[in-house]
């Protein structure tokens, strides 16, 4: 699989992949949890998978499955996606260049 399949695949199961790191509750056509990037007592973080984002209405983060990983983890772009792929049980490396 090329890394753009890889990419649109782990935004498109957004829900499955935040759920790795958020307690998550299904809410009809999202999801709800406590924002892992501030201290809340009320869920203000929503997840909507037929957008493929993520949304806190506490602190106003929001992005797509690849973003949350590199907020959450505090890496780069392409470890971001490798993460996200290892938690989908997706096999991938990336391409070496001639």
């Amino acid at each position: 699989m090329d890394s753009q399949h890889v990419i649109e695949r782990i935004n498109d199961e957004i829900a499955e992949v935040i759920s790795h790191f958020v307690e998550l509750e299904n809410k009809g056509y999202l999801f709800k949890g406590r924002c892992p990037f501030h201290n809340e007592k009320t869920p203000s973080f929503t997840v909507t998978p037929a957008r493929a984002m993520f949304k806190c209405f506490g602190c106003g983060k929001g992005g797509d499955a690849i973003h949350f990983i590199k907020e959450h983890e505090g890496v780069e772009f392409k470890e971001a996606v490798e993460i996200g792929a290892k938690k989908l049980n997706i096999d991938f490396h990336w391409a070496e260049k001639d």
